[in-house]
């Protein structure tokens, strides 16, 4: 790999036109991204120098996207392009980490801006065998093992996944062995922190679940500085082998000041099952690419999502079921309320191939309109092949009802507590899926409280 020079702030910024000025400058992406690249630091670990040269010489023929990009149509980056970013530094001090326990979980990983902290982790309470850690903690064999994984799944060449891959320092590694069910979720957090600088991190994570085994996740991202603009870009790899089952809780209430891109990629082998429980709170651009492939037959995916948005926030989730294996099975449930000059979108693809004949797919997108100015774009898709299949899809954008407003009121709820309430229980059956009662209770908290 080659050395990343010392850090200059000045080769981010955007470039202008001729003539122009910054305000108005014209950013070049191709030169934007370049100049990301050129911030990488030197990785601790050497064995993954070739897969990070690798990323960096594929997302150098890349730029960032535009809204030209057909997959960014609806999400415009360009605000956050105007920011100048710096590494993020990794050995801020932590005052105090209680409010990122799960007090049901064990086992947890904390990572400072994409950098494992030891001191605010804790591993107990796991079965012999499995290994829940950093890269920084792997014997020479399970290293040899993770190499086989790291930067493996289907999608890597996208620009950001490529720019994570070709930058991240650490990573946290779940590995789950053969037949083993762990009982306590897991919680890994990934923490950012300014201290006054404006940065960027790039957290990555692993995680292996082996034949017949079961565990519960539960990743976080959320920030210690509320008024410093970031950029978080972070990957999840996920594989499931055969009979085995992963129940994922993604959260994210990153800072408004920040932006944040994330990607999930899952495998699946036969009779296994996904879920995924997605929840965009944070950031002031978010945008979370969720990809999964069914390689077995028989595999199960449910995916549900809930975007909470207000103010001028945008949020953006795209996602892919692809199935290559008959008899598949998939749920997806996705639900956005939008309130002020908000802006929610959703794409969900649903791909069938000849080979994955009797699949059984639902996908719905459902969407809630609480303001004349805020906006929801939301795109279903089906590409199907096989012809022996039982597939569907919709979508729905709507306001309140003025009849269920008026039946609470009937019977002594005043309109506005009425309003409230049917925004609780509109959100309430995405929040109802997650299986940690703590981060449950917790979340539904905080929706009374942004319902307020």
């Amino acid at each position: 790999m080659s050395n990343s020079p010392e850090p200059n702030v000045a080769d981010i910024l955007v470039v202008p036109e001729v003539g122009g000025t910054k305000a108005n400058a014209k950013i070049d992406r191709t030169a934007y991204l370049a100049n990301l690249l050129k911030l990488r630091q030197n990785s601790p670990f050497d064995w993954l120098t070739q897969t990070r040269d690798q990323a960096a010489a594929i997302a150098a023929e890349l730029a960032i996207p535009s809204t030209r990009d057909e997959a960014w149509r609806f999400t415009d980056l360009t605000p956050m392009l105007k920011h100048e970013w710096q590494v993020a530094a990794s050995d801020q001090a932590l005052e105090a980490c209680d409010s990122l326990v799960i007090p049901e979980a064990a086992t947890r990983l904390v990572f400072m801006n994409g950098v494992f902290q030891a001191d605010l982790s804790s591993t107990k309470g796991l079965p012999d065998g499995a290994f829940v850690g950093s890269l920084g903690q792997l014997n020479a064999d399970q290293t040899s093992q993770v190499t086989q994984h790291l930067g493996r799944q289907t999608g890597a060449e996208e620009v950001f996944t490529a720019l994570n891959t070709a930058s991240f320092l650490d990573s946290a590694i779940v590995w789950i062995p053969r037949n083993t069910v762990v009982e306590q979720p897991i919680h890994l957090v990934f923490l950012s922190r300014t201290s006054g600088t404006t940065t960027f991190a790039h957290p990555r994570c692993l995680v292996i679940a082996e034949t017949g085994s079961q565990v519960k996740l539960v990743e976080e991202h959320t920030s210690a500085d509320k008024h410093d603009p970031y950029f978080t870009n972070t990957v999840t790899e996920i594989y499931i082998s055969d009979n085995a089952k992963v129940n994922h809780t993604r959260v994210q209430w990153e800072s408004p000041m920040s932006y944040h891109v994330g990607k999930t990629a899952v495998s699946q082998g036969r009779d296994s099952q996904y879920v995924c429980n997605a929840i965009d709170l944070g950031a002031t651009i978010s945008r979370h690419n969720l990809e999964v492939h069914q390689h077995g037959e028989q595999a199960d995916t449910q995916l549900y999502g809930l975007s909470l948005l207000d103010g001028t926030r945008t949020a953006d989730t795209h996602s892919l079921t692809a199935f290559s294996k008959p008899h598949g099975t998939a749920n997806q449930l996705h639900k956005c309320i939008a309130d002020d000059q908000s802006h929610g979108v959703f794409n969900g693809s649903v791909y069938v191939p000849k080979l994955a004949q009797e699949t059984d797919a639902a996908q719905l997108s459902r969407n809630l309109l609480l303001s004349n100015k805020a906006r929801i774009d939301t795109k279903p898709e089906l590409e199907i092949i096989a012809d022996n299949v039982k597939c569907a899809h919709g979508a729905t954008v709507s306001q309140l009802e003025d009849d269920e407003v008026f039946y609470l009121q009937s019977r002594g709820i005043a309109e506005d507590a009425a309003r409230k309430l049917l925004k609780f229980a509109f959100a309430i059956e995405v929040i109802n899926k997650i299986p940690v009662e703590s981060l449950r209770n917790t979340l539904t908290d905080t929706m009374r409280a942004m319902s307020n």
